[in-house]
This record gives structure tokens, C-alpha cells and sequence, in this order.
């Protein structure tokens, strides 16, 4: 009975009702428990930590561009300067039916509704639908209170003047900052210092106007002034154009100079390309030709050989060079342009009728060491200054690398190289009596407060004495008179002085000479000089003197600039040299 009492009293089920609320109680007792230690987690332990959960998602941070500062020309004329703009975006999540806001946004924007669809179709909280477009669009999208549709601060690059100086210029990125030329090389001067603006937002995105915010406002970038005049610049690039197309020219660049500050007033090339939309034009026609393209000048180059001599005291204007027919150096022979007999020319005849013959004669009485020194002095072998994206120092072989070939290249302007600019400034150097000043682009800047910086000084070196530079002008009169090869770059009531350049050019798919390189550069007035122009064209089809095509083009811009300048014309008269002598 015992044993069987005890089998029996394990299976049996508790039945008294007092036990049975004790257990219910005990159970309710522990969940109340854990409510009571969650809701105080949640109230007290957690509360910090969800409040600040929840102010973050109503939270929006948005970038407050900083206004891009303009460049302008000399006289203050926009070239490049900064407008509003808006960007619209889309939180995917909150745009309900993308199908019907497409249809909303198309006609504004301009866009076919599927393309819009696509990208208001999805589960991102930030995407791109339009960018820059006008603070008057954005009006027009916001009045139609779209879900999930917002606006981006933001600003577009504009250039009021079209491609005008576009190589120059240069051209900005999506990001608003600098690709390419003086917006590349002044970039962070003219981007300035962004800002943003946190606020918090309703549960359909729009700001909740009582609400806090804070503003770290940005900080405008800085506008750039050039010493370029947007009106010679103009015809500059008006006249080089043309005369592309007509010589049928790979291209052409043209730089004025003022000599006297090495302010540089035009720096046209053609072709160019719109820095509104530089993804239309090659990739060869977006960079300045001007500064990156480099070659061979040929006679333009005879300059530097002369003034090194007359300053060295190696020849006079007068002395006397017997010229042959055909010059034997170092196994090779040369020649002049066009064939002739035995010649007999004073120095400055040498010079007026381009004879490369006689170049070397006068190179050699002067000797290697001396010219490459001369040579370097003008600033050859290195960058002219301009700091523009891309500029090319040109080439100069070490004077220990020159064997009587190179000597006699050099001597009449092959076998070394040099662009545009630097051979602006070799002709401004002797224009403004032997000193070379350095070229410069940039007049100077002004801050958000208007106040104007000028630019640093530029570095001046004198290279020939002012009795030499004084005698080279005179003698570089001949060039453009009647006796001279470049008589279709006279200008009217002033005196002219000037070079040409007919070199064979180095083409780089051959690695060989093929075509020409023209060129003209001068100066005027000859006697006080106030502009220096170059003229380069790459490659004519049509002709290929430098005068013949490069002369008519310095004579219109020349005499452009020296009108709007104020130039007044000459009041004297050029000295008689002579260009032969009788053996």
C-alpha cells in the first residue's frame, strides 16, 4: 500500500486552487517585470540614443555652393562668370506613382517621360534627376508639389562672350572646378570655399520653417581681371580664323604684346572650341596652342642671331657679307629660299632679304658659346612665365651637342624649337630697348569685399644693351619696306618693323620635315614701340611665306590695337640703311 501510494502521488496534478493563483501570480509578477526593465530602458537607459535616432531622419544637410569668381578682361568685361542654378533630385522612396510624376516633370524639363520614370523608379534616397537647371524652372517644378522631388543649390559657368578666348579660358567639370587653361590654373582661387545648411524637415521632405537650423556660410571665390582687351582679342581671333581657312592651315595662333609690361592683350587660336560644351570640339583643339605647340621658327629666329652679334660686336649694320650660292657645313650643303648667284650684302641686308647663308656666315663670326648664351638669354629652353596648363619650354640643344650642322641650323632658326608666346617675347624684348620683360596674362584679382590685388611685378632681364635693340629696329625696318620680304605688312602712317618665318615643320607621324611653318612678327610704331603681334600658321596649303600669308594678318590687328589704344601715328621717318655693297 505504501509503494503503491507514492506511484500515485507523482502523477497526480496540483488541484489546489491556492497553489494554482500563487504559480499565476508568480508568472504575471516576471512579465510585468520585463516590461517594466524594457520601459525603462527605453525611457531612460535608450531614451538619448532613439530621440537623436529620430532627429537625424528628419534632419537634411544640404551644400551651399560657393559663388565661382569671374574672369574678365582688362577692362572688366565678363569672360567666364558664375549664374544660380538648381539641381532636382528624388528620394525614390517617398515618389509614390514614378509613372505619373515623369509625367509631371517631362514638359518642364524637357525630357521623355520613361527616361524621367527611370530614374524616380527605385529605393534610393538620394538620386540625380535634373542639374543646373534655371532658379525659374525649379519654381515652376516646385508649384506642382511633387512627392519626393527636391532641390540642390548649385551654379553654372557661363561665358557671356561665346568661344571668345576659349583657349585661354579654358572650361570647367560637372563639379564646377577647373579642366582645362586659366580655370584649370586658378582654380582654387576661383572656386572659393563651400558651405552647408542642416535643417529639419517635415515627413514629405519640406523644410519646417520654425525649426533650428544651422548655416556654415561659404566663402565667394575671388574674380580673376586679365590683361587681355576682349576687342583685340576679338579681331585676333577674327583675322586668324580666316586666314586658316583660306591658306588651308592645320592652324594659326596670334599674340599681341604690349613690350613695355609683357601684358599680353590677345592670344588668339584657330581652331577653338565652346567652353559651354568642350566635349563637341577634338581634343587637339581644347588646349592653347599658343603656349603647348612648339616648333621649328626659321627665320623669325635670325633676330636673336643679329642682335647677339650686334651686341657682341661681332658685325655692324654695314658689314659686309659675301653670300654664295650654296654654303658647305659639317657634309651638308645650304641654301637660301630662292636660288641665286654669289650675293654681296651688308648685315642688314641679310637680314631684310632672309638669306640663311648669310645668317650662318654672321653666326660664325660670332661663335657657338656666345650665340647659345644670347639664346638663353632671350629666354629659349625655358617657359615663358604665363603659368598656363600645358605650356611647352621649347627645345635648345646643349651648346656641347653642336656639331657645324647644328651650328648653321640654329643659326637661321631650325634645330631649335619654341612656341608662339616665347616668340612674341623675343620680338617685345627688342622693342623695349633690350630688356626682356616677362610675359603676363593676369592683371590681378578682387576679393568678395571688391578690393583689387595686382598682380606681382614681372621679372625684367636685360638682355642687349638699348644702343643694340635701337639699331636692330632700325635695321628690321627694311623688312617691311619694299625691298624687304614682308612689304604687305606696312601700316599707314606708321613706322613697321618685323621678320619672316618660312620653316620646314617637323611632322611627328613621320618624324621627318614636311610642309612649312609661316610666320610674321613686328612691331610698331617702330621708333617708340607700343604693340608687339605674332602671327603662326601650321602647315599652310596655300602658300607657305611667311609674309605673303602672316603679314596681311599682323597688319589688321596691329593696326586695330594701335587705334583703340590711342596710338598716335609717327611723326618720323626711318633711316636709310644699306642692303648691298659693291665687292
Amino acid at each position: 500500500m505504501t509503494q503503491a501510494r507514492r506511484r500515485g502521488g507523482t502523477s497526480r496534478r496540483v488541484t489546489d486552487p491556492r497553489r494554482r493563483l500563487v504559480a499565476v501570480g508568480i508568472l504575471v509578477g516576471m512579465v510585468m517585470s520585463l516590461f517594466a526593465g524594457r520601459l525603462l530602458q527605453l525611457q531612460g537607459v535608450e531614451a538619448a540614443a532613439y530621440a537623436a535616432t529620430a532627429e537625424a531622419e528628419r534632419l537634411r544637410t544640404v551644400t551651399m555652393p560657393a559663388t565661382r569668381g569671374a574672369i574678365t578682361d582688362v577692362h572688366g568685361i565678363a569672360l567666364a562668370t558664375t549664374v544660380d542654378a538648381v539641381n532636382v533630385t528624388a528620394d525614390q522612396t517617398q515618389v509614390g506613382d514614378p509613372v505619373a510624376v515623369a509625367a509631371a516633370l517631362a514638359p518642364v524639363l524637357g525630357e521623355p517621360i520613361k527616361t524621367l520614370r527611370d530614374l524616380l523608379d527605385g529605393d534610393l534616397r538620394f538620386a540625380y534627376i535634373a542639374k543646373e537647371v534655371t532658379p525659374r524652372t525649379w519654381s515652376t517644378i516646385e508649384s506642382l508639389r511633387l512627392p519626393g522631388i527636391y532641390s540642390e543649390p548649385t551654379a553654372k559657368r557661363v561665358y557671356p562672350q561665346g568661344e571668345l578666348g576659349a583657349a585661354l579660358l579654358g572650361f570647367v567639370g560637372s563639379d564646377g572646378h577647373g579642366l582645362a587653361g586659366l580655370e584649370n590654373s586658378w582654380d582654387r582661387e576661383l572656386a572659393g570655399k563651400d558651405g552647408q545648411i542642416t535643417y529639419e524637415s517635415a515627413a514629405g521632405g519640406r523644410r519646417i520653417p520654425s525649426a533650428d537650423s544651422e548655416t556654415e556660410e561659404s566663402v565667394p571665390g575671388v574674380d580673376v581681371q586679365l590683361t587681355i582687351d576682349r576687342d583685340i582679342q576679338f579681331i585676333a581671333e577674327r583675322a586668324i580664323r580666316s586666314k586658316v581657312l583660306e591658306a588651308n592651315a592645320d592652324s594659326g595662333t596670334v599674340v599681341a604684346m604690349d613690350p613695355r609690361t609683357g601684358e599680353v592683350l590677345a592670344l588668339a587660336t584657330y581652331p577653338s572650341f565652346d567652353p559651354r560644351d568642350p566635349t563637341q570640339a577634338p581634343a587637339a583643339d581644347r588646349g592653347n596652342r599658343a603656349v603647348a605647340e612648339i616648333y621649328e621658327p626659321g627665320s623669325t629666329s635670325k633676330v636673336m642671331t643679329m642682335a647677339a652679334a650686334l651686341d657682341a660686336g661681332a658685325v655692324t649694320p654695314t658689314t659686309k657679307i659675301e653670300v654664295p650660292p650654296i654654303l658647305y657645313r659639317g657634309g651638308d650643303d645650304f641654301h637660301d629660299h630662292t636660288p641665286h648667284g654669289t650675293l654681296h650684302l651688308t648685315a642688314t641686308g641679310v637680314l631684310a632679304e632672309s638669306s640663311n647663308i648669310g645668317a650662318i656666315l654672321i653666326a660664325e663670326k660670332l661663335g657657338n658659346e656666345a650665340l647659345y648664351s644670347y639664346l638663353r638669354k632671350f629666354g629659349i629652353g625655358s617657359t615663358s612665365g604665363l603659368d598656363i596648363p600645358g605650356e611647352s619650354a621649347g627645345l635648345l640643344p646643349n651648346v656641347k651637342d653642336w656639331g657645324p650642322t647644328n651650328a648653321a641650323t640654329i643659326a637661321f632658326g631650325q634645330g631649335l624649337s619654341l612656341n608662339a608666346v616665347q616668340s612674341t617675347s623675343v620680338f617685345a624684348t627688342i622693342a623695349n630697348g633690350g630688356v626682356r620683360v616677362e610675359p603676363t596674362v593676369v592683371a590681378g584679382t578682387s576679393g568678395p569685399d571688391g578690393s583689387f590685388t595686382p598682380a606681382p611685378p614681372p621679372q625684367r632681364h636685360r638682355v642687349v644693351t638699348a644702343k643694340t635693340a635701337r639699331t636692330l629696329r632700325e635695321m628690321m625696318e627694311t623688312v617691311v619696306s619694299d625691298q624687304g620680304t614682308a612689304p604687305m605688312a606696312q601700316i599707314p602712317g606708321y613706322r613697321v618693323a618685323g621678320k619672316t618665318g618660312t620653316a620646314q615643320r617637323v611632322d611627328e607621324s613621320c618624324g621627318c620635315y614636311r610642309g612649312y611653318t609661316a610666320s610674321f612678327i613686328g612691331f610698331a610704331p617702330a621708333d617708340k614701340p607700343a604693340v608687339v603681334v605674332s602671327v603662326t600658321l601650321q602647315d599652310p596649303k596655300n602658300g607657305h611665306y611667311g609674309g605673303v600669308l602672316g603679314g596681311p594678318v599682323f597688319k589688321r590687328v596691329t593696326s586695330f590695337a594701335l587705334q583703340s589704344r590711342q596710338v598716335p601715328p609717327t611723326s618720323t621717318s626711318p633711316p636709310s640703311m644699306r642692303l648691298t655693297y659693291r665687292p
